[in-house]
Parts: C-alpha cells; sequence; structure tokens
C-alpha cells in the first residue's frame, strides 16, 4: 500500500497564518459548544438541582460506561435562534455504551423552555431514530418533557414530520426488534407522555416523575376536577395502579442503576472491534489546521488531509492520472477498510466518471464510502457540455445514491450547487454528514450569485436600466444573505449535519460511526411486537 507523504512546511509563514486562523475558529466553536451545553441558564439549572434533580449530562455520565466515548449528535441545534434561548433545542441525543451495548440515548434538557419541542427540537428527536434505526441500535429515552412548544403548534404537531412522527418511529422499531427503554424524571404531559407510554419497559422516579396526556389544568377546564398533579400521573400512581410504569425508583440514581440492568439483561452481543489492528497516521491530525488555507479560494490538496486521517498514511489511488479533480482510492480508518472520494477542484466529466466506477466497485466489494466535501460544482460551460457533463455528472449522482454499503460525509471547505448533491449531501441520506468550522453550503458561492442577480437586473426590460446605486443594493443584498445562510452555524442551527466538529477529532468520529454501521448487520432481526398492557 502506498504512503501518502506531505508537502506541508509546518515552519513556513503560510502554515503559521493558516494555523493562526484555524485557531480562532476552533476556539469560536469551542465557545459556543460550552454555551450550548451549561450557558445561559444558571437559575434554572439551580432550581433543578434544588428539586434533586440531576442535570441531563450528569444522568448520561452515569448512564455510560465508565470511560467508553459518547457521540454526540447536533449539539448546536437551534443555535442563534429564538435569541438563543434554546440552546440544543432542549436535547441532548448520542450514541453511548451502555453495560456493554451501542444505545442510541434521547434525554429532555428541562432547565430549557421545560423540555418542551421546538421545531429544532422534534428534527433532532427523528435524526436521532433514523440514526437508531439503520445501526440497529437500542433506544433509552431520559424523559424529562413539557411536550409541544405551543406557539409553535403549526411547525411541530400536524405534519408528516413533526412530533407525531416520533411516536410512529418507535412503534416500528420496537416492533423490529429494537427495544425502546424510558426512565421518566419529571413531568410528562400530552405528546411527552406518549415517549414512555410507547416504550417497552418504563421506570419512575417517586415525587419527581409525572405522566398524564392532560394535566391538572387542562382536566379542570376539560371536566372540572380539580386535583392535584401527583394523584393525577405521579410515579406511585402508575406504577401501582395504571401500570402506566414497570419499575418505582426511588431517586434518580436508582433509575439510571436500572436502565443499566435493563440494558444488561437484553444479551445483546455486538462486535464493534476494528477488523484489524489500529496504526495512527504517520502525519500528525493536529496539523491539519495549518493545511488549509486562510483565502478558501486557494487550492489545497485533499491528499494532505487524507493522510492525517487514514491509518498509517496509507492510501492505495485509483486512476491517479486520470479525472484528477477527485481523488480516490481505498485505505483504513481505524482498522475499518473505506472507500475516499476527495475533491481537488471541480468534477468534470472524467473526473464524474471515475467516481462512478469507484462507488459501483466499493459497493461489489462491500466497502464503505467517505466523501470529503470541498467542491464549486460541477463543470459549467459550452466544452463541459458538448462533453456530456449533464450525462456523466448523472452517472456518478446515480451510483452514489444506489450504493448499498454505508456512506458518509464530511464537509471540509465549500459545498455548492449539485457538487454537494453528488458528493453525498444531505439530501442523499449519508449514515452521518459532520462539517468543519471551515464549510459552506449554498447553491452557490457569493461572489457567483451577486454576478448572477445583477445580470437578471441589467437584463430585465420591464424594469428599466438600473443605475449604479441599485446594482450596488442588489450586490450587497445577495452578499450579505448569501453570508448568513452559507455559514456553518446557520447549517448546523438547522440540522443539515449531524454536527461541527473540530479537524483533529475526525478520524476518532468517523472510527465510531464506522463501527456502528459495519456492526449494525450482525444483530439479528427479531420481528416481534411490544404491547403495552
Amino acid at each position: 500500500m502506498a504512503q501518502l507523504t506531505t508537502n506541508v512546511d509546518p515552519r513556513s509563514a503560510e502554515y503559521r497564518e493558516n494555523h493562526a486562523a484555524f485557531e480562532q475558529r476552533l476556539l469560536l466553536l469551542r465557545d459556543r459548544l460550552r454555551y450550548a451545553a451549561t450557558g445561559g441558564r444558571d437559575a434554572h439549572a439551580a432550581r433543578h438541582k434544588a428539586r434533586g434533580k440531576l442535570l441531563v449530562r450528569d444522568r448520561i455520565d452515569l448512564l455510560v460506561d465508565p470511560g467508553s466515548p459518547f457521540l454526540e449528535i447536533a449539539p448546536l441545534a437551534a443555535w442563534g435562534q429564538y435569541d438563543n434561548e434554546v440552546p440544543g433545542a432542549g436535547l441532548l441525543v448520542g450514541v453511548g455504551i451502555v453495560a456493554g451495548a451501542p444505545c442510541m440515548i434521547i434525554a429532555n434538557d428541562a432547565t430549557v423552555k421545560g423540555g418542551s419541542f421546538y421545531r429544532e427540537t422534534v428534527k433532532k428527536h427523528i435524526r436521532a431514530q433514523e440514526i437508531a434505526e439503520a445501526n440497529r441500535l437500542p433506544c433509552i429515552y431520559l424523559v424529562d418533557c413539557g411536550g409541544a412548544n405551543l406557539p409553535q403548534q403549526d411547525q411541530v404537531f400536524p405534519d408528516k414530520d413533526h412530533f407525531g412522527n416520533t411516536f410512529l418511529r418507535q412503534c416500528r422499531m420496537s416492533a423490529s426488534g429494537l427495544p425502546q427503554i424510558s426512565a421518566v424524571f419529571g413531568g410528562c404531559t400530552a405528546g411527552g407522555a406518549y415517549i414512555p407510554a410507547l416504550s417497552d419497559e418504563v421506570v419512575m422516579v417517586r415525587g419527581q416523575a409525572r405522566i398524564h396526556l392532560g394535566g391538572p389544568s387542562i382536566v379542570k377546564v376539560a371536566i372540572n376536577e380539580d386535583i392535584d398533579g401527583e394523584t393525577l400521573g405521579g410515579a406511585e400512581m402508575h406504577t401501582r395502579v395504571s401500570g402506566v410504569s414497570d419499575y418505582l425508583a426511588a431517586d434518580e440514581y436508582e433509575a439510571i442503576a436500572k436502565l443499566r440492568e435493563i440494558i444488561a439483561s437484553l444479551g445483546i452481543e455486538r462486535n464493534i472491534a476494528p477488523p484489524r489492528p489500529v496504526v495512527p497516521p504517520r502525519i500528525g491530525a493536529e496539523t491539519l489546521t495549518g493545511v488549509i488555507p486562510v483565502d478558501r479560494r486557494k487550492p489545497y490538496d485533499v491528499r494532505e488531509v487524507i493522510a492525517r486521517l487514514v491509518d498509517a498514511s496509507d492510501f492505495i489511488e485509483f486512476k491517479p492520472e486520470w479525472g484528477e479533480t477527485l481523488v480516490t482510492g481505498t485505505a483504513r480508518v481505524h482498522g475499518f477498510s473505506v472507500g475516499i472520494l476527495g475533491n481537488n477542484g471541480s468534477l468534470h466529466s472524467d473526473s464524474s466518471l471515475k467516481a462512478a466506477h469507484f462507488i459501483s466497485m466499493c459497493d461489489q466489494r462491500g466497502i464503505p464510502l467517505l466523501f470529503l466535501q470541498n467542491i464549486s460544482g460541477f463543470m459549467v460551460g459550452s466544452e463541459a457540455e458538448r462533453g456530456g457533463i449533464a450525462k456523466n455528472s448523472a452517472k456518478m449522482v446515480y451510483a452514489m445514491a444506489t450504493a448499498k454499503v454505508p456512506r458518509f460525509t464530511v464537509i471540509i471547505g465549500g459545498s455548492y450547487g449539485a457538487g454537494n448533491y453528488g458528493m453525498c449531501g444531505r439530501g442523499f441520506w449519508p449514515e452521518f454528514l459532520f462539517t468543519w468550522p471551515t464549510a459552506e453550503c449554498a447553491t452557490m458561492s457569493a461572489d457567483i450569485a451577486a454576478n448572477v442577480m445583477l445580470e437578471l437586473r441589467r437584463g430585465s426590460v420591464s424594469k428599466g436600466t438600473p443605475d449604479q446605486s441599485e446594482l450596488g443594493g442588489i450586490d450587497a443584498a445577495v452578499r450579505a444573505q448569501y453570508a448568513e445562510q452559507s455559514d456553518p452555524y446557520f447549517a448546523t442551527s438547522r440540522l443539515w449535519d449531524d454536527g461541527i466538529i473540530e479537524p483533529a477529532q475526525t478520524r476518532d468520529v468517523l472510527g465510531l460511526c464506522l463501527a456502528l454501521s459495519l456492526s449494525a448487520g450482525d444483530q439479528p432481526r427479531r420481528d416481534t411486537r411490544v404491547f403495552r398492557m
């Protein structure tokens, strides 16, 4: 296997400039992740703890096996929206190891708007369930949820991908043999009540947990019955009278211990260990920050990125002398085989055909695919069209869309137009999609978009001849729109990705994702249903 080398000199002025600029991006990312995890809600957290309740991250720390990795999904959901008063969309989700079994953990954060569901909360919950279903993961719900956010009812309630879809997925996963287990730590009203009610097994915490389809105020209005919340839907009543709950826990610690006991009793045997010994890259991943130019218009060789991600920096390149704007080849990441496609410019007919060939070959051999996106799009112009770029790019898209092997995408730079599609963007359902802080996702770059809009205005006969001030206003408005909407935080806020990650974390994140996806087929499907009695 050929070993990749580097042409990047860490002592050069260019490297130092790139590294310093990237470090500023990383400081911003870490600051925003810190705020999403703990910021802006000290008073709410204090009240939460005064009631004898654990914070959501403390619950997860107790639930997962000590020292095991936790792959958090979309930690910056809803970032920059709602005056930043809904950090993380009020929901913490991720894959963790519980009693030796990888599980999807979906946990409400009651310190954020009482754990109520906003538009992004629903989307994040569904995304977690998609990952769980695709990777055959049991789901553990840590429920502390006030149901739908009522002012957003038109955005969270009636449509097919709204709150009700989470219940559909929960039922179908249970029916397919994926256990659905809930622990209730607080009030669960209306839609929130169905998360535990639809679970296979339920634990409730005495004195804290409540489940009711309608709370005391709704009961009073609906049937004029005066009743307190504990009597209406408390843990003791539901465990001893209604049977909605299966286990009564004295406190949160006992509830979490019971969850671990339940997962251990499932007898899940799943080998997520790599098939080969893991060898770190010969070129340190920490130097990735000096590889990416400050000026995104300046090209760089994607092999420099690959060399810092793959085992031993070993890479067998496929068709290295043809279709050179796309680098393709096979390597290992944390011991797992992977076929890599990385951009070195726009996609031409030859690089598109090369991609289609390589993808179909990996698919035939059962090798998962990794797309490293830094793409301006497919080539345009008369020469490209006469060379068949439409049909040849379609072949690449077709091969990528129909590949049966797991597909993973990391947007490391630009992701524009149909290039996003050809390189397995979100619309093509990659198993996981992460971005770097340098990512930009848009139909086209701001420069091109502004010039297109200016040309359209100049060519508009019905509106007369524009003056320079009007054209300047159009240019400024388009650039401002694209600057805002192509920002990686705008994208991750809306769950167009599974999270922004640091370049040095990429190899480990991909290793976890590969282990989950490639071991999913080891799990027997048990087409049995669990009926709540």
